[in-house]
């Protein structure tokens, strides 16, 4: 994977992200997706470097990425903690300024970091989710709780998730059905980091901070802040979130400038598409 691409850990002074990067362009930082690793965007990356530099980052806690100690009110693995190392690494290679494109967790950061550090985002995109706050507060709890289990297993408290997940982690961070969408290299990936009591409490403790920490920054900066960034919306035809409501219209509460389409897949696009991903986000970073 990431043929020809340099392989770097970064110190952000608050914890170590890994990071693969190559190509020649303008900036773009690519970030991925629970349960999984920089190496989801592996089938895009290499397209993508023709015309972008491009940096792949496991998120704090997750892949071969720093897992800091968390505290009792989960900040440190909020967004806006995961958004700080972002900026770091971003700065650290020359950037104040930078596209990026987000999936799933990656997304969620990717947004918050917009929302944040507006004048270091030139362009957003965020692949197959609404804001969190919708996810909480607007959508029906049952449609919710059955699409999205996790959101409500992973906050448990430590060590219930812990435990079970350890019983069979592929089973259970995959639910099984998904594993022949991925690449086998990726998969292998996956599986190695899901199997590190380490990362999977760290995983857990994103999902804490997303019910808590993340959801109050959220309520706080609704109505008061917008992402000034352009922003493109995917989403797969064949997931859960545009059963929740109009995507691009959801996202208009919160970006002034928003498009949007779906692919047709279910919610791992840069893995299940990466030729229609990958000419989705061409498009629309040089345009």
């Amino acid at each position: 994977m990431f043929e020809g691409f340099n392989h770097d850990r970064i110190n952000t002074g608050e914890t170590v992200i890994d990071v693969r990067h190559g190509g020649s362009g303008p900036p773009l930082l690519l970030l991925h997706g629970f349960p999984q690793t920089k190496a989801m965007w592996a089938q895009c990356a290499a397209d993508l470097a023709r015309d972008f530099t491009v940096y792949a980052a496991d998120l704090r806690g997750y892949g071969d990425s720093g897992k800091p100690p968390s505290t009792p009110d989960h900040e440190p693995y909020s967004k806006r903690a995961m958004a700080r190392d972002m900026l770091a690494l971003m700065r650290h290679f020359g950037h104040a300024q930078f596209n990026i494109a987000g999936h799933d967790r990656g997304a969620r950061l990717a947004y918050r970091l917009a929302l944040d550090f507006p004048q270091a985002v030139s362009k957003l995109v965020v692949l197959d989710i609404v804001p969190t706050l919708t996810c909480y507060t607007q959508v029906p709890g049952m449609t919710f709780g059955l699409d999205y289990w996790h959101w409500y297993f992973l906050p448990q408290p430590a060590p219930l998730p812990e435990r079970i997940i350890a019983l069979d982690p592929d089973l259970i961070l995959f639910r099984g059905r998904n594993r022949m969408l991925f690449a086998e290299a990726a998969l292998e990936d996956y599986s190695r980091v899901g199997r590190d009591p380490e990362t999977v409490h760290a995983m857990c403790e994103c999902y804490h901070a997303g019910a808590t920490y993340d959801l109050e920054a959220y309520r706080q900066d609704y109505g008061v802040r917008k992402i000034a960034a352009p922003m493109l919306v995917l989403w797969g035809s064949q997931g859960a979130v545009h059963r929740w409501g109009d995507v691009v219209q959801t996202w208009q509460e919160w970006a002034d400038d928003v498009r949007g389409f779906p692919l047709d897949c279910g919610h791992y696009l840069p893995e299940e598409k990466p030729a229609e991903t990958t000419a989705a986000l061409r498009q629309f970073f040089l345009s």
